[in-house]
């Protein structure tokens, strides 16, 4: 009901149709496309080479050091893409945005920087956020320079526990770089290591950088294997010499120090949560099948699979993509994922973007760490973590895929294999069919359209969950935003309290309660950019029926309510039209277009919660009139997810998806999948006998044998080319 309620409240978002939809040349979606390796590589070394600057390798080297921490497309303004785009004016200059952690300095700080021109760069200028606030320096996003040294730290600092940890895990916290333990290799284990999952946010105030970290058994699936201990380490300073433990919670107790807790392990005080060693085969946490259906129907043979038969029916031009009435640009941006740009069906403008800008997920939980876990991806690089999809599985195996490059964290681009995919999935439910009965036996005709929708999907890694995140484009004018969860679930240490907050998964994994909430950003420009907002609602009215006298009828009436404002608090003098959205409390929100509100999130946002560099809030507190003009929609979709047995390994993502519609409404004057060739149509010619049938398709009558795809590869490295 509610994807329903939303499509309609979306489609509403149009006025009149304009004339004369001009379809644009395939080299216009390039202004959209993300940066090569070639241009992030130019774009590093043109940084670099500024003394200036003073810019050192991201890996190796102090931590207090200016180092480039992201290049990416710094998309062209809108007004300057459109006029590109729709008038024949100049192209806009490629530029790329460049990220600077400013660490060696007095006082650290972050800068955003444009880049350009592209693809030979010989300029720079400072970026800046709405309000002009400059970013603090404990805002950033961790690197992998700042985990060794956490690493480093944290193995020392266990070292008194040593004896501990061995004694109640047969695992401990190793001053050494751990493997994962390959199958067949001895007992399975490896060096029995710990390793451990930060969350965030890392403290309670704006300016703290203190993280609790969860220890787990480094094996296969280690996200659903604590060990009880929970460390808060502050990690604000600099220079690593300065971190220190300043808490940790051991099975239910808080202790100020590791020498305290050791203290009470060699004096008999400590109740000890000893776990039994994990078994070298059919873990758990892993994939290993194990266990056997009942009806014995086989698993060892291939299922179903997507057939082109003749061939694709979508066309990939770089970064354009075609498809029936429907053309793209996309993108596939490091810092928060997939980004849609001039979304057109038959020519003519739905939507300037459509793009994915954070996901959230915020937890409950007795220990320290789960009941400050509050997740926002977008500041562990939800765009950056796009591994290699699985030809069969991840996507079809007819599918298209496109490698990704990415410059984050990292001292030259590194390129994703197969990063994005796209490919013409079978709904196995028809777009629309009828059967016109005679009710004597037979029927008039049957008609029906098979039903088929592109889908564009990648897929974010975010530590332990696997987000997939798909966009689907339907014969119809239909457009689905859809997002499955899957993957690890977070986990703490069971507990009988922790039973409040979750469930108990396994012996001793507690699977906590959390809410999964995912933000879209969706400027619609249906024809053309002066939209304005209406809801449509349901209403009931009770009248007299005026065919029978003293009759009653209860019907239902459609209520359309004009927004010419929207605001998060009631004007001063409250007028018709104004719609009050409640602060932090919407499904839709819906602004004006604004360059300095181009995201509704950021990449900071995570580490700086309590005075964040982007405050969503702000774009509604103007009060501004959203009638006639070019209009944002800000959708959020999510869903709460209590962990249950079943989420082991993985949560699966059936019942795990959320997304919403993208609908015409009276835009066209007829459904415009009317235009395909795929229907087929059946008449009698001689009822009521059925004898003789007029079968009308416009398609070959077989669609021809299937080819037999190549064998299953997968690489699944992502290195510096």
């Amino acid at each position: 009901m509610w994807l329903l309620r939303l499509s309609w409240v979306l489609s509403m978002l149009a006025t009149m149709v304009g004339s004369g939809p001009a379809v644009p040349p395939p080299g216009t979606a390039s202004i959209f496309a993300d940066l090569s390796a070639a241009e992030l590589g130019a774009v590093r070394n043109f940084l670099l080479s500024r003394p200036e600057l003073g810019l050192s390798p991201s890996h190796g080297g102090p931590l207090a050091k200016n180092s480039l921490f992201l290049v990416e497309l710094l998309p062209p303004k809108k007004r300057l893409a459109l006029r590109y785009l729709d008038q024949g004016g100049p192209r806009p200059q490629r530029q790329a945005r460049a990220v600077v952690f400013f660490g060696g300095q007095s006082e650290p700080n972050i800068t955003e920087f444009a880049v350009g021109p592209l693809p030979r760069p010989s300029w720079y200028r400072p970026l800046s956020f709405k309000g002009g606030r400059s970013i603090p320096f404990t805002a950033r996003p961790m690197t992998m320079r700042e985990y060794e040294e956490l690493h480093r730290m944290l193995a020392a600092a266990m070292a008194p526990l040593n004896r501990l940890l061995r004694d109640a895990t047969g695992f401990w916290y190793h001053n050494s770089s751990c493997q994962h333990p390959r199958a067949g290799e001895g007992d399975g284990l490896g060096q029995r290591c710990l390793t451990f999952s930060d969350v965030a946010p890392r403290g309670l105030a704006s300016g703290e950088r203190r993280s609790w970290l969860i220890l787990q058994r480094f094996v296969e699936g280690f996200f659903l294997h604590p060990v009880g201990l929970e460390v808060l380490v502050d990690h604000r300073d600099l220079d690593p010499r300065r971190w220190a433990v300043r808490q940790l919670w051991y099975n239910g107790r808080y202790f100020s120090s590791p020498h305290q807790l050791a203290e009470s392990y060699e004096q008999g005080t400590l109740e000890v949560a000893r776990l039994p060693l994990p078994p070298s085969r059919q873990l758990f946490s892993s994939y290993e099948p194990r266990g056997r259906f009942t009806t014995g129907t086989s698993t060892k043979v291939h299922g179903a699979r997507v057939c082109e038969p003749q061939g694709r029916r979508y066309r990939l031009h770089g970064n354009l993509l075609e498809y029936g009435g429907w053309s793209l640009a996309f993108r596939l941006r490091s810092s928060a994922g997939l980004q849609l740009f001039d979304l057109r069906f038959n020519g003519e403008r739905v939507a300037y973007e459509v793009s994915v800008q954070e996901a959230v997920a915020f937890y409950g939980g007795h220990s320290p760490a789960a009941m400050q876990t509050k997740y926002m991806d977008a500041g562990w690089g939800m765009g950056s973590v796009t591994y290699e999809l699985a030809p069969g599985i991840d996507c079809p195996s007819t599918a298209t895929f496109v490698d990704a490059h990415h410059l984050y964290d990292a001292d030259g681009p590194v390129r994703f294999a197969r990063a994005v995919c796209i490919f013409e999935l079978p709904t196995g439910v028809p777009l629309r069919r009828h059967f016109d009965s005679d009710f004597q036996g037979g029927f008039n005709f049957y008609a029906g359209l098979e039903g088929q929708a592109l889908v564009l999907r990648t897929t974010s890694t975010v530590y332990n969950y696997d987000y997939i995140w798909d966009f689907l484009l339907y014969p119809n004018g239909v457009a689905e935003a859809k997002v499955h969860a899957t993957g690890f679930i977070h986990a703490t240490f069971y507990m009988p309290q922790g039973q409040r907050y979750g469930s108990r998964v396994h012996s001793h994994v507690l699977g906590n309660l959390h809410t999964h909430l995912v933000h879209y950003k969706v400027d619609l420009d249906v024809a053309g950019t002066g939209n304005s907002f209406e809801t449509m609602d349901i209403h009931f009215e009770n009248i007299s029926n005026p065919w029978s006298p003293g009759a009653r009828v209860v019907q239902p009436w459609l209520h359309r309510q004009p927004c010419r404002m929207l605001g998060a608090q009631p004007a001063q003098q409250p007028h018709m039209g104004f719609c009050p959205v409640p602060p932090g409390r919407y499904h839709l929100a819906v602004t004006r277009h604004h360059e300095n509100e181009h995201s509704s999130s950021s990449i900071y946002a995570q580490n700086e919660p309590w005075e964040p560099l982007v405050h969503f809030e702000s774009f509604l507190r103007d009060n501004e009139t959203i009638e006639d003009q070019d209009l944002v929609a800000w959708v959020t979709v999510g869903f709460l997810h209590v962990p249950h047995a079943e989420d082991i390994p993985n949560t699966a993502t059936p019942g795990n998806a959320v997304g919403f519609f993208l609908r015409p409404f009276n835009f066209f004057d007829e459904d415009p999948s009317v235009a395909s060739r795929g229907p087929v149509i059946v008449r009698p010619l001689d009822p009521p006998a059925f004898t003789r049938l007029q079968i009308q398709r416009w398609t070959p009558a077989s669609p021809g044998p299937c080819s037999a795809p190549a064998p299953f590869t997968y690489n699944g490295t992502y290195r510096q080319d």
